[in-house]
């Protein structure tokens, strides 16, 4: 079962386009099964809807939330369509195994004053500087996964109408704009600190944004330079680049942009995914009315 494991999340990284972390949350999903597999003396060919339902029953007993358990289950019936596709298994047990109704949990955003703070951080004297400045104007300004930013090359920048082309999750491409903001913070990096950094370690790099010596830089890179920044800030929350995303399309909502056009931005296939946000956006609406309105409360 381990080399079908590996053979799995070599797919997903290098065919489906998922990132490390999804990759990551995949095997230990899947591996955690595999040691209650092992415990129970049952081969993973062998699975069916009655040993499911006892593996359901022991993720109740540990206490997980109901996002956990649907994410095990979600990991599984992917590895297991995987497996039948491959012709390792005759069926996909979990095909029809309904995942529990997940708990809506309002996504964290940043606040206007906050992401000022955050964007002064950075030293703009320094090639560093301009790199993590810039890391923040495209997070900001496109919304896109620290996935997708990591992977942006230069020829996916189109300058004069102010678009990246970005390869999604699933390899499936989409068009993020920026603005005049995060062409300056572009144009200042490739022109100066990104010719310096390669300069110094004689590198050549199609990669937008690389590390200090010059290498194309990776997701883990682009959290640690975000954790630095929000300490330098003295900012009582962590923010992550993903809090970044939310961050974007909360502040759209808010400013008014269609739910539909946000949906298209950050990638999302269903609206569902994007829904999420209006909670958000509903609930400064809420708070407006009741601190403005005469006669909301007595």
């Amino acid at each position: 079962m381990e080399k079908r494991i590996s053979e799995f999340i070599n797919y997903v990284q290098k065919q489906k386009m998922y990132s490390s972390n999804t990759a990551k949350n995949y095997e230990l999903d899947i591996v955690e099964f595999k040691n209650y597999l092992e415990g129970k003396g049952v081969n993973y060919t062998n699975v069916d809807y009655d040993f499911i339902k006892d593996y359901l029953m022991y993720l109740h007993n540990k206490k997980y939330k109901r996002n956990t358990i649907a994410r095990r289950l979600s990991s599984l019936r992917s590895f297991y369509r995987y497996l039948f596709n491959n012709n390792v298994v005759k069926t996909n047990p979990f095909k029809y195994v309904q995942l529990p109704k997940k708990e809506k949990r309002l996504p964290k955003y940043v606040g206007v004053e906050d992401l000022e703070v955050i964007f002064n951080i950075p030293d703009i004297t320094t090639p560093l500087g301009q790199r993590d400045r810039l890391i923040l104007e495209i997070l900001y300004a496109t919304g896109i996964r620290v996935g997708e930013l990591v992977n942006i090359c230069l020829e996916d920048i189109d300058f004069s109408k102010k678009e990246i082309r970005i390869l999604g999750k699933g390899n499936k491409e989409r068009i993020a704009e920026f603005g005049d903001y995060c062409l300056d913070a572009i144009n200042e990096f490739i022109d100066d600190g990104r010719c310096k950094i390669l300069n110094k370690y004689n590198k050549e790099s199609n990669y937008l944004i690389i590390n200090g010596q010059g290498e194309k830089i990776t997701t883990r890179g682009v959290e640690k330079i975000m954790d630095g920044i929000i300490k330098k800030a003295s900012l009582k929350k962590r923010v992550t680049p993903h809090m970044i995303r939310h961050t974007f399309a909360t502040h759209l909502l808010n400013e008014g942009c269609d739910i539909l056009t946000v949906k298209e931005l950050l990638g999302h296939e269903s609206l569902e995914s994007t829904q999420i946000y209006t909670h958000v956006s509903n609930e400064k609406l809420r708070q407006v009315y009741l601190n403005c309105h005469p006669r909301s409360k007595k």
